[in-house]
């Protein structure tokens, strides 16, 4: 008697090692059959980045390989998953169909639709975490209520992934990646019987996958990505960041590495974990292995520590997720409610030189280029440009915002959202006011101004000094804008205007 056969929903896990929905489908049965569907919704959405398309097709063309290596094959479909997934179950007589879960408010929606519309044809679904360590509804306080604090959600989150896998051990009870599934039975659509073989060809299947014109997108910044699309460009990039065993891991020095945008001192995985290319488990367990290294090549304190501030950084990842799953009204609106009262200057004119990097102010211009040239910018730039842009330029969080999401490779709602709300003083933040100085931040970690002179090339004649505080002379400038703002005085403004703000409760 032939296998059931099984569907496998992709979205933003794209890969076959370690994908628990996957492995969970494969455990059941043999003939496993994976599908993604290009949803318009997303694609055609005003904040979809070009970057994430490319990263979306190059990381859907190496997973075609991987499914027919494992023995089956990866349908691509095209339209809304609600209406084509009950037709797609229909046609292959699959009994389940298995995806693993979202945080995201449209991706819930979405998929309640789609159970319901499966389950109404009599249909199972097969879902589970895969893109947290932890899942969302195991994080509570002790009176029930989610965290609205990353400090005492870390120590949470952190003490339930070391029950999964203490310190030292070799990842069991829990958080041991699963391998990729093997000797799968493929799809023979020759061979489905009437009616399903006419309801098979009423399917809008694509032969081959869009090329980026197609989905009316444009990227020319693939060279610069730091991030690379694929399971096998991921697995490489987790490898050699947290690899110490042939000499110094780059994750050994990621404490203060990571905050230097002209050094490489990041993982470049950003992309990775969106797309799910690079599952979290694989991530943890790949830095317990280098803590391992560490303690075994004495225990450097600066390699202990960079681990450690990584791992915290997967912990912020997650408290992210967590806030957006719990807290869905966050990717509409401030945390604070008190920030929806708030004066906005949202001068257009500002803005536009902002996304362009041309306000005047050499680091944030710098970071701006890089995010246009490469989609994608350093961390540390994220929170200098998004500062300068609340708190110098008085613009509305939630430009910046969307502004980052039409450009990011790696862009995430609940990561940037969580970001920007922290620049901007009006999220889960126990410190509500924090201003950065955009010179003093470039003299801090660019301190000889490579970054800056790398990005912004028209001002690699001037000095150091002045290259870092803006105060470049108009003879100087040959063309670059003078500041379009003075951060002095527009960081007076802005403290009056935020205390002119109504206090919580009043």
């Amino acid at each position: 008697m032939a296998a059931e056969r099984w569907i496998f929903w992709h979205r933003r896990d794209l890969r076959l090692a370690d994908n628990l929905g996957l492995a969970a489908a494969a455990a059941a049965t043999p003939a496993v059959t994976g599908v993604f569907v290009l949803d318009p919704a997303i694609l055609s959405a005003a904040d979809m980045a070009p970057a994430r398309v490319w990263f979306l097709l190059e990381s859907l063309r190496e997973l075609q390989q991987r499914w027919r290596e494992a023995g089956s094959r990866l349908l691509v479909l095209e339209g809304d998953p609600a209406e084509l997934l009950p037709r797609l179950a229909e046609a292959l007589a699959a009994p389940v169909v298995a995806w693993n879960r979202d945080v995201e408010p449209y991706g819930r929606a979405r998929d309640r639709r789609v159970a319901a519309a499966l389950q109404a044809a009599g249909r199972k679904v097969l879902v589970d975490w895969d893109q947290l360590l932890v899942a969302p509804e195991a994080l509570k306080t002790g009176g029930g209520d989610p965290y609205r604090v990353y400090g005492p959600f870390q120590r949470n989150w952190r003490g339930q992934v070391e029950r999964k896998a203490p310190a030292g051990s070799a990842l069991q009870g829990g958080l041991e990646p699963v391998p990729a599934p093997s000797g799968l039975i493929d799809l023979d659509p020759v061979a489905l019987p009437e009616p399903r073989a006419a309801l098979w060809a009423q399917l809008p299947l694509r032969e081959g996958l869009p090329s980026l014109a197609e989905l009316g997108n444009s990227f020319e910044g693939a060279e610069l990505c730091p991030c690379r699309p694929g399971e096998t460009a991921a697995s490489e990039q987790l490898q050699a960041f947290c690899d110490g065993r042939g000499g110094r891991s780059p994750l050994f020095g990621y404490e203060p590495g990571r905050n230097f945008p002209g050094e490489p001192g990041t993982s470049g995985l950003s992309a990775a974990l969106k797309f799910g290319t690079l599952s979290p488990r694989q991530a943890w367990a790949a830095a317990q292995q280098a803590r391992q290294v560490a303690i075994a090549l004495g225990g450097a304190e600066e390699a202990l520590t960079s681990i450690g501030v990584w791992e915290q950084e997967l912990a912020w990842r997650e408290f992210y997720q967590q806030a957006l799953f719990h807290f869905p009204e966050l990717a509409e609106g401030p945390y604070r409610p008190q920030w929806k009262l708030f004066p906005w200057d949202n001068h257009q004119g500002h803005y536009e030189a902002w996304c362009e990097g041309l306000t005047g102010m050499p680091i944030i211009d710098a970071a701006m280029r890089q995010l246009n040239q490469s989609g994608w910018m350093h961390n540390r730039c994220r929170m200098i440009v998004a500062s300068y842009l609340v708190k110098d330029l008085i613009c509305d969080w939630r430009w910046g915002e969307t502004a980052f999401m039409q450009r990011l490779v790696d862009g995430d709602l609940a990561a940037n959202n969580g970001g920007w709300q922290w620049s901007a003083s009006s999220g889960m933040d126990p410190k509500p006011l924090r201003i950065f100085n955009p010179a003093t931040q470039a003299s801090k970690f660019d301190p000889q101004g490579d970054y800056i002179r790398h990005w912004l090339p028209e001002l690699r004649h001037v000095n150091t000094k002045d290259l870092l505080s803006g105060e470049i002379t108009p003879m100087e400038r040959r063309g670059y804008p003078a500041p379009v703002v003075s951060h002095k005085q527009q960081q007076a403004r802005f403290k009056a205007l935020y205390a002119a703000l109504p206090k919580p409760g009043a």
